[in-house]
C-alpha cells in the first residue's frame, strides 16, 4: 500500500523528471500518463524504447508505476472515435508491464461529443450501456493477452455513475481482469456529511473485493473539486472504510497543482499509515 500521485500533476515530457518531482514531493508511486514521455495521452503507439524510459525512471527514483491511464471514452457517440480510443488502449496495454504497471485505467465514457467525463442524458440508455458492453467485450482479451487489469472508475457524468451501475457491469461481464478504481468525490456533488459517508459506505460494500486502487481527491461546498484536505470529503471516514472492506491497493491523489502536491502528501500519509493497520 503506497500513496501514489497522477505524474501528469508535475509538467514535462520525460518520465525520470516527471517521477523525480513525484518522490521530492513525498509520493512512492504514481499514475503514469503517456503524455509525460511526450506522446499525448492516447498514444496509437507506444515503443518499446518509450515504456524503457518510464521503467528506468522508476527504478532510479524508487516511485512505482502504479497504473497507467488509457482513458478513452468507451460510449462516444461516434464509433469511429471509439474505435481510435480502443487502439490508443491497445498500444498502452501492450506495454504497460514493460513500464511495471499492473493496472490501466478507462472512461467508460458519456454520450457527450466533446467532453469524456460530462453527464448526458443518453448515457442511461439501453443503447449506451449496449456500446459499453461491446467495448469490454473487445478490450477484455486484451487485457487477458497482454497481463494488465482494466481499472474502471464510477464517476456522475459516465455510464458507470456509481457503485450499483459499477456491480452490474462486474456481474454481466464476469471477467476477473476487472478492477474497480474508487474515488469518495465522483459519486457525489452535493450532498450532507451524513449522505457522503452512506453513499461512500454502499460503494464500499458493493465494490469492496473488487477496489484494486483508492483516488483521492476533494469537493468543494459549492461542488467543485479541489485538493485533498481542502474540501468537505470526511477522509477519515473514507480510510475507516476502505479498511474495514479489507482494502490493500494504492491511493493515489489528483485533482491539485504541482505546488500542492508537498502539503497534500502529509496531509494524507497519516491517513495511508492508518490504513495499513499503523
Amino acid at each position: 500500500m503506497r500513496l501514489g500521485i497522477f505524474a501528469k500533476t508535475f509538467t514535462g515530457d520525460n518520465p525520470l523528471a516527471v517521477m523525480r518531482a513525484a518522490a521530492n514531493a513525498g509520493y512512492s508511486c504514481v499514475q503514469y500518463n503517456m503524455a509525460c514521455s511526450g506522446l499525448g495521452s492516447l498514444p496509437e503507439f507506444v515503443s518499446d524504447a518509450a515504456a524503457r524510459m518510464v521503467a528506468q525512471g522508476s527504478v532510479e527514483t524508487g516511485v512505482a508505476v502504479a497504473a497507467v491511464s488509457a482513458t478513452y471514452n468507451m460510449i462516444h457517440p461516434d464509433l469511429a472515435v471509439r474505435e481510435k480510443g480502443r487502439r490508443s488502449f491497445t498500444a498502452i496495454a501492450a506495454q504497460a508491464r514493460a513500464m511495471g504497471a499492473p493496472v490501466v485505467t478507462l472512461c467508460t465514457g458519456t454520450r457527450d461529443r466533446d467532453d469524456p467525463w460530462r453527464h448526458h442524458p443518453q448515457n442511461a440508455s439501453k443503447e449506451a450501456w449496449a456500446d459499453l458492453i461491446r467495448e469490454f467485450e473487445a478490450i477484455i482479451p486484451v487485457a487477458e493477452e497482454t497481463g494488465v487489469l482494466l481499472g474502471i472508475e464510477p464517476e456522475l457524468g459516465n455510464v458507470v455513475s456509481d457503485a450499483i451501475t459499477a456491480r452490474r457491469l462486474f456481474d454481466e461481464m464476469r471477467s476477473d481482469r476487472l478492477r474497480i478504481v474508487l474515488d469518495a468525490a465522483n459519486l457525489f456533488e452535493l450532498a450532507s456529511a451524513d449522505e457522503q459517508r452512506r453513499v461512500i459506505e454502499e460503494a464500499v460494500h458493493l465494490l469492496g473485493p473488487h477496489i484494486a486502487m483508492a483516488h483521492a481527491k476533494d469537493r468543494t461546498a459549492d461542488g467543485g473539486f479541489c485538493a485533498p484536505g481542502k474540501g468537505v470529503i470526511d477522509f477519515g471516514h473514507y480510510v475507516r472504510a476502505l479498511k474495514a472492506a479489507g482494502f490493500e491497493g494504492d491511493v493515489v491523489t489528483h485533482g491539485l497543482a504541482g505546488d500542492e502536491a508537498n502539503d497534500v502528501a502529509q496531509f494524507l500519509s497519516p491517513l495511508v499509515l492508518r490504513l495499513r493497520g499503523g
